[in-house]
């Protein structure tokens, strides 16, 4: 967060988040909502015209009476990766514990194969691998799924090798701990994991405290404040668990920071759902697919379609 308390939402992540289900963008609640974030008109245009230069979006119309549609191209690109988050609360609850095996790929693609290996590369530690040493990298949870599924879209299978083991040993250590300590940069992963139970702690105050509404203005002046916040918190979220490799409970040390980040965003998210239900515009795409998320965590009932 910055000094004044604000989260830096990134121009497009606000801009992909406004999208609705049928794809298109109200730019009169876009402005808004970038004004309620500290954003500038100009921020959003500049934005706005480089999606479309870059074939994601197409205008109707001008200003902030303006619909924008997004394209083809960039719905394919928006889907969240929702089946990860779910995962990471089944952790917190205790339901997908560890069965002790580490999950490793070897990959050995030529020099001529450049791209699919930087590509392969990237793709592992997205999904939370760690490098063993060069072309292996490891992964405490079963990911032979997503990287099967990257091997073949990249035409890369000769090269590579999957297994898995229940003893692993790097320069002589074999306690699990202790590896994920060395494989992983567990502190730097902590002090990201409470920078968001801070905002999300502080977000909740304000959630908490607001006053029932009445009038129209001040029920769309709330709207457009819970935007924010719920943007707020999916950047931060983001931003806290893009490089987390999502270790078992029994990897962590204890207390580890993102359970309490973790419980402090599904309070927030579970106070916006409510005020969401009340509502007959069912908000942006990304709002209600974390509310399908959040009502498999808290057991409530989603909005209404």
């Amino acid at each position: 967060m910055t000094e004044e308390g604000r989260v830096e939402v990134p121009t497009r992540t606000l801009v992909e988040g406004m999208v609705r289900a049928d794809g298109t963008i109200d730019a009169g609640e876009l402005y808004a909502v970038a004004g309620a974030l500290g954003m500038t008109d100009q921020q959003v245009r500049l934005c706005i015209k480089r999606m479309a230069a870059d074939g994601l979006l197409v205008q109707e119309g001008r200003g902030r009476r303006a619909v924008l549609r997004e394209t083809e191209q960039a719905r394919r690109s928006a889907e969240p990766e929702v089946e990860f988050v779910r995962h990471m609360y089944a952790q917190d609850a205790g339901l997908a514990p560890w069965d002790g095996r580490w999950h490793l790929a070897a990959f050995a693609v030529p020099e001529s194969a450049r791209t699919a290996r930087d590509t392969l590369r990237e793709t592992l530690v997205r999904l939370g691998g760690a490098a063993v040493q060069g072309g292996v990298y490891v992964s405490a949870n079963a990911w032979e799924p997503y990287v099967e599924a990257e091997v073949e879209r990249l035409g890369v299978g000769d090269g590579v090798t999957l297994l898995t083991s229940t003893d692993l040993r790097i320069a002589g250590e074999t306690e699990p701990r202790a590896l994920a300590r060395r494989l992983w940069p567990l502190d730097e992963l902590a002090d990201g994991h409470r920078r968001l139970a801070a905002l999300a702690a502080d977000r909740l105050t304000r959630l908490t405290a607001t006053a029932p509404v009445t009038a129209t203005a001040t029920a769309s002046a709330t709207r457009t404040e819970h935007l924010a916040i719920a943007l707020e918190l999916a950047a931060e979220f983001t931003r806290a668990t893009a490089l987390d490799p999502l270790l078992p409970p029994e990897l962590l040390p204890r207390p580890w920071p993102g359970t309490e980040a973790r419980a402090l965003t599904a309070a927030c998210w579970r106070h916006l759902r409510r005020t969401d239900r009340a509502d007959a515009d069912p908000g942006p795409r990304f709002f209600q697919r974390y509310n399908e998320v959040m009502a498999d965590i808290t057991g409530e009932p989603g909005p209404p379609a």
